[in-house]
C-alpha cells in the first residue's frame, strides 16, 4: 500500500475535513500530531466491542485450535525424534 493512499484514507475518515492530495505536507509538527490523533479517535469510534456470548465463543474456538496444534506438534514432534534416533543409531528408540 503506497504512502498516499493511506494518507487519503485516513484523511477521508476524519470528519470534516476534505481530502487533499498534499495536505499533510502543508501543516506544521503539531498540525501533523493533531491530525494523527483524530484520525486515531475516529478508527476507535468504528471499533464494535463482542458482546459476553460472542466473546466466550472466540475464546473457545482459539482454545480448542491451541490444543490441536499442541497435538499436531507433539506427534509430529515424537515421530520426527523417532526418526532421527532410528537415522542415526541404527536402531529403533527405546522407550
Amino acid at each position: 500500500m503506497s504512502e498516499a493512499q493511506v494518507t487519503e484514507t485516513a484523511a477521508s475518515s476524519s470528519k470534516g475535513r476534505p481530502s487533499g492530495g498534499n495536505d499533510s505536507r502543508k501543516r506544521g509538527f503539531i498540525g501533523r500530531i493533531i491530525l494523527f490523533i483524530r484520525q486515531v479517535i475516529a478508527e476507535l469510534k468504528k471499533v464494535v466491542t463482542p458482546t459476553r456470548k460472542e466473546l466466550i465463543n472466540y475464546t473457545l474456538v482459539v482454545l480448542v485450535f491451541v490444543i490441536i496444534m499442541m497435538i499436531i506438534v507433539t506427534i509430529l514432534d515424537f515421530a520426527f525424534g523417532n526418526a532421527a534416533i532410528w537415522v542415526f543409531s541404527g536402531q529403533p528408540a527405546e522407550q
